[in-house]
């Protein structure tokens, strides 16, 4: 981890605080892992058995778990858990682990420049797939100097919301009570507001955006 409190794409010893939904950690985090450490097939992720609620898996960054699969659960060797390629197991050993760092690019650029940017210097746009991800990316944007929204990895193709990233929409975030995104016109690209909910907005006009 770095000074700042983002995590970095690292192995260690001890467990990140901040990590992302089962969809970003499998797809986004540990395939690029392995490219670079191939000998690593298991690691710490930030999910954990919830002492409060016995029954409720729940994330470091504070959200509950809402997708939870193949997972074998030992109390004796504590609520901490690890991913290996077939599961996820609880454990007390020492592993590595893995986590994400979302950047905020302060240069403004339409839609479509923000995710070829995106691409050639980092992963992708950022998908938003949980509560813990939204409110990490509503920290990173908290800054007088950010526009008032920001570009996510988030687009109306065929007929439906996407991203485009790959990752299934699984958790959404637009306001209470908002038509306008259902079947937009023009605007079909998404934004992440500083209120920290999800817009529709024009593909076109030039804004910050996050990568990850």
């Amino acid at each position: 981890m770095n000074t700042n409190g983002q995590c970095e794409h690292t192995a260690g010893n001890t467990t990140p605080t901040c990590l992302p939904s089962p969809m970003r950690w499998s797809i986004k985090c540990s395939d690029v892992y392995f490219l670079k450490n191939p000998g690593l097939n298991m690691g710490w992720i930030g999910l954990y058995l919830n002492v409060k609620s016995p029954s409720q898996w729940s994330w470091s960054g504070g959200a509950n778990a809402t997708r939870i699969d193949y997972v074998s659960f030992n109390p004796s060797v504590g609520r901490y858990m690890i991913w290996k390629e077939n599961g996820l197991y609880s454990s007390l050993l020492d592993y590595g682990f893995f986590c994400f760092n979302l950047m905020v690019d302060e240069v403004k650029k339409t839609w479509e420049e923000a995710l070829e940017h995106c691409r050639e210097t980092h992963t992708d746009l950022t998908s938003l797939n949980s509560e813990t991800e939204r409110r990490l990316a509503l920290s990173e944007i908290q800054h007088d100097r950010i526009t008032k929204r920001v570009r996510i990895g988030l687009r109306f193709l065929g007929d439906h919301w996407l991203w485009v990233d790959g990752d299934p929409l699984v958790y959404e975030a637009w306001p209470e009570g908002d038509q306008e995104h259902q079947c937009p016109l023009r605007k079909r690209c998404g934004a992440l507001t500083k209120e920290g909910h999800w817009e529709n907005w024009d593909c076109e006009e030039k804004l910050h955006f996050i990568c990850y």
